[in-house]
């Protein structure tokens, strides 16, 4: 039986915060990866100018990055496991990064922006 999608039914923009936060992830100059427990934290999170917002390599309007600036979206992703935020910032966990969104093929090619 194929695992089911979304098992936590997070929301669409809970989706999309956690989507844009995991290739912050795999960006080295955006986070820093704890070799021991495979987490990874956030260094910053981007700001918006105008009608988008850079994360990563990729443009993203700024619409569909909204959730970085949402406590409650935070909120939620620490609740269900996903994230941890302390004063160092965001920290994905080990279920966040490996956590499948549907969204990692909107991700594909990076921007020359």
């Amino acid at each position: 039986m194929p695992p089911k999608i979304n098992p936590l039914r997070l929301n669409k923009l809970q989706l999309r915060t956690l989507a844009l936060a995991q290739v912050l992830a795999n960006d080295a100059k955006s986070s820093q990866r704890d070799d021991v427990t495979g987490e990874v934290t956030l260094l910053s999170l981007p700001q918006p100018h105008g009608d988008h917002v850079h994360v990563g390599g990729f443009v993203v309007a700024s619409r569909d990055a909204s959730g970085f600036a949402n406590p409650a979206v935070w909120t939620v992703l620490a609740r269900k496991g996903l994230t941890r935020t302390d004063p160092m910032g965001v920290t994905l966990t080990v279920d966040g990064l490996n956590y499948d969104t549907g969204l990692s093929d909107r991700f594909a090619e990076t921007s020359d922006h």
